[in-house]
């Protein structure tokens, strides 16, 4: 049986890693497998210039190429090595992980219903709103803790980059969506969420 894909997006920090981590934590290890937008960004001098620098919220930041490409793979049985993103250095890490195909597979990325190839792969997709205020705060908060910025680079990547892109390319991409759910209400709406799950993997 060919696997199953689910796409979630949503803006910067509007709590689709958390969504998506949720059902991974309620189908397990066995039955799911993340497959992050997040580690097929291209190196520093390969994305494209934004105001301020690189702009790593541009679809064109993005090797949706190869993300395809390993989707499709995982979809039909296949073990693939995907690659890792190492956050500080805004580099491709060099070493890949293993990652071996399962009934279920979670994408979890801003743009990802933006590509069309994509979002052809795709079974179902959903798009996770959220203020821009409440995803700048939880950015702040988790690019300081986690990926080495000061408060001063976030903000200035918010105003400059995130904010712009979200408005040109995220937002609109929430049309191509099967579910829009809002992030505050995910607790809500997490058992009807599931049942269409469980309903897509039944078929």
């Amino acid at each position: 049986m060919t696997a199953k894909a689910i796409g979630i997006s949503g803006g910067s920090c509007s709590g689709k890693s958390t969504l998506t981590r949720k059902i991974f934590d309620r189908l397990g290890p066995d039955q799911c497998v993340i497959l992050p937008q997040d580690d097929y960004f291209f190196g520093f001098g390969d994305a494209p210039e934004g105001k301020g620098g690189p702009n790593f919220d541009h679809p064109d930041a993005v090797d949706f190429e190869q993300m395809c490409l390993q989707l499709a793979q995982l979809k039909n049985g296949q073990t693939i090595d995907r690659p890792l993103y190492d956050f500080p250095t805004h580099m491709p890490k060099t070493e890949t992980e293993r990652t071996e195909s399962r009934p279920v597979i979670l994408i979890d990325g801003i743009l990802i219903l933006q590509h069309q190839p994509l979002r052809d792969l795709l079974d179902l997709s959903i798009f996770v709103e959220c203020d821009a205020e409440t995803r700048f705060a939880r950015r702040l908060e988790r690019d300081v803790r986690e990926r080495g910025r000061t408060a001063q680079s976030v903000n200035e990547q918010f105003a400059n980059q995130v904010g712009p892109m979200h408005d040109l390319h995220v937002e609109p991409s929430k049309t191509h969506a099967d579910i829009v759910i809002n992030s505050q209400q995910c607790e809500m709406t997490f058992s009807t969420l599931l049942a269409s799950i469980d309903s897509l993997i039944s078929h």
